[in-house]
């Protein structure tokens, strides 16, 4: 069996052995976390790879605190942990997707769609009673992983611009209220949001237990925010292309498919200060 948006604890146990596993942890505040969780106990047989390095590309001041790397070094680094062509790829971290959302997301573009996030991450895998690792395992060998049609759409900041004042697309900011309002801002330098876009923080996809709502909840709620706009027309952002990609995992697991990322995220759009920028609540 596939899987291609969630999978639950015990699901993820009947094929560990035949997956690929990637442990993301990542604190923005403290980029020696995840790895340092990582070393202190991981589901067996999973691989650690870093948000700031491994799945980001080269900063230059202007694109954002976490670029798209190119393609074929997503690929290129999959294909070095064994994943390759129809293999099941799975990632977790332990902050209810926020990360392993990434990684999903990365999958994806590069037209891998055998990829899902753990439900509940970490904390589920221990609290259904299954044993964690401090062992770092050794990949088997690189992978003959293709580059396909890509499943996961991007919009560059260069095409949102023209948009601005228009109904389509709809702009959907994950970050948390206070830092869509411009009340806060602690990672970047400037606060506010994107004028005209709505405020989905990713937080709200989750039940309190990190686990994601079920899927017809969630389809309610998107289609509560969106209203007539078709999931083809919703360009998703955040702080820097990371959390967005959860909003992206809750519409696809919803059965809304085909919504777009943006990138660079509020972290490039602020960097250009011709660009405009809007506080407060949604009118």
């Amino acid at each position: 069996m596939t899987y291609t948006t969630l999978i639950t604890a015990p699901q993820l146990a009947q094929i560990i052995d035949d997956c690929v596993l990637v442990d993301c942890r990542h604190d923005l505040f403290d980029a020696e976390a995840g790895p340092r969780g990582y070393h202190e106990g991981h589901i067996p047989g999973a691989f650690f790879l870093h948000q700031d390095t491994d799945l980001a590309g080269a900063k230059n001041g202007r694109n954002g605190r976490h670029p798209l790397p190119a393609r074929e070094s997503v690929r290129d680094l999959f294909a070095s942990l064994g994943l390759a062509d129809r293999r099941q790829l799975v990632a977790y971290d332990t902050s209810g997707g926020q990360m392993a959302g990434r990684v999903w997301w990365l999958a994806r573009w590069i037209g891998h769609g055998e990829v899902a996030v753990l439900d509940g991450g970490l904390a589920a895998w221990c609290a259904a009673g299954f044993a964690l690792s401090t062992e770092v395992p050794t990949p088997s060998g690189i992978a003959a992983l293709s580059l396909r049609p890509s499943l996961a759409p991007s919009l560059p900041v260069e095409r949102i611009l023209p948009t601005l004042g228009t109904r389509r697309p709809v702009i959907v900011d994950a970050r948390a209220p206070a830092r869509y309002r411009g009340e806060t801002e602690p990672l970047d330098p400037v606060a506010g949001h994107i004028p005209g876009a709505r405020n989905r923080f990713q937080q709200a996809n989750l039940l309190p237990d990190g686990c994601f709502k079920p899927a017809a909840v969630l389809h309610a709620e998107f289609t509560a925010l969106l209203g007539d706009v078709s999931p083809e027309e919703v360009v998703h952002h955040c702080g820097s292309g990371i959390a967005a990609c959860h909003n992206i995992l809750a519409m696809e697991h919803a059965g809304l498919s085909g919504s777009l990322l943006y990138p660079g995220s509020w972290s490039e759009w602020c960097a250009d200060p011709a660009r405009p920028i809007a506080t407060g609540a949604e009118a």
